[in-house]
């Protein structure tokens, strides 16, 4: 890809999406420049990923092709209004923070613009990310090619209609939190018995990577895959059983569903 990359906003969110993009060689550094508030953060991101940076997020917002807007949601009017007239009307906009809606920056500018909405996880820093994306109006094939491309190149992609974008960072913004909550667990639960405590995590950590690629290139239904797993009688049923018994389920459906409603706030 020939196009300039602009980040304002250099988080851990940001820090993620650029190692992904420069692993994948889809683009290359010098075609990334980023925006931060303080010193130590561009000075931290030039050393790390060996990009362009500047204080000025105008400076961004001018040179960028694709613009990536990573900030805080309550920060994007302001930013938005910093950069209004800096920014081309052929830039691709993209946003990654909960409740942005498509509406809301079109508004910010003013006018129509090509803008993406997406949600990010951050295991994108190892090429494993999983993001949603939808898009407005203005945004043509080509653009969408563009963008999905610069997001494959650290993950997976799916193209959604928006009304449902409240709903992904339960599903896979927020679940890498999930999943880490349940290394951990798992972890204790290992040293309970005795399992050295790196040893413990490297074994939990290894089967739920193995777990989660099955179901990515088999094909097979995830409760098809745990039955293959548990044997009538055996200690996987019983594991099973107990977790069912606990609530396991239910709560982590109860979880999603707090998620969910806390992004449809950010959104209000």
């Amino acid at each position: 890809m020939s196009k300039q990359i602009g980040f304002i906003g250099c988080g851990k969110m940001a820090q993620a999406m650029i190692q992904g993009i420069i692993t994948s060689k889809v683009v290359t550094p010098e075609q990334i420049i980023v925006s931060a508030k303080t010193e130590d953060s561009l000075q931290h991101a030039e050393k790390a990923f060996e990009i362009r940076t500047t204080i000025h997020n105008n400076e961004v917002a001018a040179q960028a092709d694709l613009l990536f807007l990573a900030v805080k949601p309550n920060l994007y009017g302001e930013i938005i209004n910093e950069v209004r007239e800096s920014v081309n009307d052929q830039t691709i906009i993209i946003t990654i923070a909960a409740g942005i809606s498509l509406d809301y920056v079109e508004k910010q500018f003013g006018k129509p613009m090509k803008v993406v909405r997406s949600m990010p996880n951050t295991p994108s820093l190892v090429g494993e990310g999983m993001s949603a994306l939808c898009v407005s109006s203005s945004i043509d094939e080509g653009d969408l090619f563009e963008v999905v491309q610069l997001f494959e190149g650290y993950g997976k992609v799916e193209v959604i209609e928006e009304r449902l974008m409240d709903a992904i960072p339960a599903v896979s913004g927020s679940s890498p939190a999930y999943a880490y909550l349940f290394i951990e667990a798992l972890a204790d639960g290992a040293v309970l018995q005795g399992i050295p405590r790196n040893q413990a995590y490297k074994l939990a950590a290894q089967a739920l990577l193995g777990a989660a690629k099955m179901v990515l290139e088999t094909g097979k239904h995830p409760g098809e895959l745990k039955d293959d797993v548990c044997t009538p009688g055996g200690a996987t049923i019983e594991a099973i059983a107990t977790l069912e018994k606990q609530g396991f389920r239910a709560s982590v459906i109860a979880a999603m569903e707090s998620c969910t409603e806390k992004s449809k706030e950010l959104s209000s």
